[in-house]
C-alpha cells in the first residue's frame, strides 16, 4: 500500500501543472479569438455600410411606412443618387441642379398635394400684380408652413399669360383675373350700401386697393366656404407669416393649439430692416427685422424710439397693426385688408405673443420707382394725401417722382439702409431688432432645391386661343382698372340699392365701425399721452 501510493503521488504532481497549463493555454486563446471577433465585427458592419452607402442602395427604413403621397420630413426622401428613386432623365435634369437635400420637394412631390391630409385646413388670399420671381417664393414658403389652399387675385404682370399659366398649374392655386365680369359682380356686393368701407370709396392709389382687396377678400370667403377650410388669412405677396412660438415651424400647428371659442387670431407684423441697397431677392436675403411694440416691452419701445426711426415719420417705415387669420365660419366679412369681422357678433380675437407677419417693405431700391410708377397723383404734400395713407409712402413717392438716380439712392441709404454697424448692435441687444433665419433657410432650400425650376417647366404650353384670351382679357381688364370700381357703382339702380338696403337692416345686427386701415404703431408723442393720463 505504502509503495502504490508513492508511486501514484509522483504521477499527480507531475500531471496537474500540465493540465493547468493547457486550460490556462485555451482560455487565452479563446479570449483572443473573442478580440479578434470583435474587432473584425464593427469593422466589417463599417465597410459594408459604406459599399452600401457608396452605390446608392440604402434606404431609411422609416420611409417604409410612410403612406404613398403623403408628405415627408426634410432630408426623409430616397436619395437623390439612388438609382430607384429616379428615371435617366430626371437624373440629367438633377446634375444643373444643387445637390442640396434640405427640401427636395421637386422630386415626385414638389407640387405639395397632401390637402386632404393637413388639418385644420388654410386657406391664403392675396390680390397681386407681381411676377413669378416674387409669387413662387411667397406662395411654397406657405405651402412647406401648412397653407393648402391659395386664391390669387391677379392683375398686371400676374395676369399675363406666362406667370398665369404656371400659377394655373399648381395644385391648391385658385386664379381669377380682374376682367370686366368679375367688376360687375363686385359692384353688386352688399359692401357698396354699407357704411365700415365707405371713408375709402372714390380715392386713388392706396385707397382704391384697400377697396379692391376688401371686395377680394369677400369673394375669397365664399370659396373658402365651397372649398371646407377652416381658416382664412390675407397676406400679400410681400409679406411671410412667421408661425413662432408653436411645437414645430407649423401655421397648421399654431392655428390647431388655437382654443375653439376663437374667432380671429392676430399677428403682430415685423418690418424688414435691409443692410444692402443691392438686395434682388428679399425673402432669400434679408434676415434683420424691426419687432413690434407689441412684442416689446413699452420701456425698450419708447426708451430707444428716435434711434429705431432715425429721422423717419414713425417706427416703422409703414403699417404697424399687423394682419389676421379668421375661422371660417358663417356671417364671416372682410374689415378691410388687416381685419376680419362678423356681421352677426362681435368676434372673439387673441393677439399671439410669439408670431408674427414679416413684412418686406421697400427691401428693394426699386420699390421706390414702381410704387411711383402704379400712382398717377402728383408729388406735393397735399395731393399725397388723397393717395397715400401713410407718411413714409407720401415722402418716398415725391423723392421718387422728383429727385435724381443718385439723389433717390442717397436718399434710401439714410432712411431705409441700416449702415451703421453700433446702431444694429445696440438695437439687437436691446431686442428691438431681430435675426430671423428660418424663412430665408426655407426659401434658399427650395430654390437650390430646384422646386421653383420645376414648376415653372411643368406648366403645359398656353395654346394659342387661350392665348389670345387672355391677352383680350386683360386688356378689357386695363381700360377699365382705373375707373372700375367707379362706374360699377354709379351705374346702379335705385331699386337695387333700396333692396339691399333692407336687407341689411334685417341682418345686420352687430354696428358697423369703421374698417381697419393700415396704422402706424405708436409715436413718442403717445408715450407722453400715456405718461401724463
Amino acid at each position: 500500500m505504502w509503495v502504490s501510493t508513492k508511486t501514484t503521488m509522483p504521477n499527480r504532481q507531475l500531471h496537474t501543472p500540465l493540465r493547468s497549463n493547457q486550460a490556462s493555454s485555451s482560455s487565452q486563446s479563446f479570449i483572443s479569438k473573442l478580440l479578434l471577433l470583435l474587432t473584425l465585427l464593427p469593422l466589417s458592419l463599417a465597410a459594408l455600410a459604406f459599399v452600401l452607402q457608396w452605390r446608392g442602395g440604402i434606404t431609411d427604413p422609416t420611409t417604409r411606412w410612410v403612406p404613398p403621397g403623403s408628405h415627408q420630413f426634410p432630408g426623409m426622401e430616397s436619395s437623390s443618387l439612388s438609382p430607384i428613386s429616379h428615371s435617366s432623365h430626371s437624373d440629367c435634369v438633377n446634375l444643373g441642379r444643387s445637390s442640396s437635400s434640405s427640401f427636395p420637394y421637386y422630386h415626385h412631390n414638389w407640387k405639395f398635394d397632401y390637402a386632404t391630409l393637413l388639418k385644420p385646413k388654410i386657406c391664403v388670399t392675396t390680390s397681386t400684380s407681381a411676377g413669378l420671381d416674387q409669387i413662387l417664393p411667397w406662395m411654397f414658403y406657405h405651402k412647406v408652413i401648412g397653407v393648402t389652399t391659395f386664391f390669387l387675385f391677379v392683375e398686371g404682370n400676374a395676369a399675363s399669360p406666362e406667370v398665369s399659366k404656371v400659377l394655373e398649374s399648381i395644385p391648391g392655386v385658385k386664379v381669377i383675373y380682374r376682367t370686366r365680369e368679375l367688376e360687375e359682380q363686385q359692384a353688386k356686393s352688399r359692401i357698396w350700401n354699407e357704411t365700415w368701407l365707405s371713408s375709402f370709396f372714390y380715392k386713388p392709389c392706396n385707397y382704391e386697393l384697400f377697396v379692391k382687396q376688401s371686395l377680394n377678400m369677400e369673394m375669397a370667403i365664399v370659396m373658402a366656404r365651397d372649398g371646407g377650410m377652416d381658416w382664412i388669412l390675407h397676406v400679400d405677396t410681400d409679406e411671410l407669416i412667421h408661425p413662432a412660438g408653436a411645437r414645430e415651424y407649423s401655421l397648421r400647428q399654431l392655428l390647431l393649439d388655437v382654443p375653439g371659442n376663437v374667432d380671429m387670431v392676430i399677428f403682430p407684423n415685423y418690418e424688414s430692416s435691409v443692410e444692402r441697397d443691392d438686395v434682388k431677392e428679399p425673402f432669400s436675403e434679408v434676415s434683420m427685422f424691426k419687432r413690434n411694440y407689441d412684442h416689446l416691452p413699452k420701456e425698450t419701445y419708447f426708451g430707444t424710439y428716435r434711434e429705431s426711426t432715425r429721422g423717419n415719420p414713425n417706427y416703422f417705415l409703414t403699417y404697424g397693426n399687423g394682419k389676421s387669420a379668421a375661422r371660417v365660419q358663417d356671417h364671416l366679412r372682410p374689415n378691410g385688408a388687416h381685419r376680419w369681422h362678423n356681421y352677426m357678433k362681435t368676434p372673439n380675437e387673441i393677439k399671439l405673443e410669439e408670431a408674427a407677419v414679416l413684412h418686406y417693405t421697400y427691401a428693394k431700391f426699386s420699390d421706390l420707382t414702381s410704387r411711383r410708377d402704379r400712382c398717377g397723383c402728383k408729388p406735393t404734400k397735399e395731393d399725397v394725401k388723397r393717395c397715400f395713407m401713410l407718411e413714409f409712402d407720401r415722402a418716398a413717392f415725391i423723392i421718387a417722382s422728383t429727385a435724381t438716380q443718385e439723389e433717390m439712392l442717397n436718399w434710401y441709404h439714410e432712411h431705409v439702409v441700416w449702415g451703421d454697424k453700433d446702431i444694429k448692435v445696440k438695437l439687437l441687444r436691446k431686442g428691438i431688432l431681430a435675426r430671423i433665419y428660418a424663412p430665408m433657410a426655407i426659401v434658399q432650400g427650395l430654390r437650390e432645391s430646384g422646386v421653383f425650376s420645376s414648376v415653372i417647366a411643368s406648366a403645359p404650353t398656353l395654346s394659342k386661343e387661350k392665348f389670345l384670351m387672355s391677352i383680350d382679357s386683360s386688356n378689357s381688364s386695363r381700360a377699365v382698372a382705373s375707373e372700375s370700381l367707379h362706374s360699377r357703382k354709379v351705374g346702379r339702380t335705385k331699386e337695387y340699392q333700396s333692396t339691399v338696403r333692407k336687407i341689411l337692416d334685417i341682418e345686420s345686427v352687430v354696428s358697423q365701425e369703421g374698417a381697419v386701415p393700415p396704422l402706424s404703431p405708436p409715436g413718442i408723442e403717445d408715450d407722453h399721452v400715456n405718461l401724463h393720463a
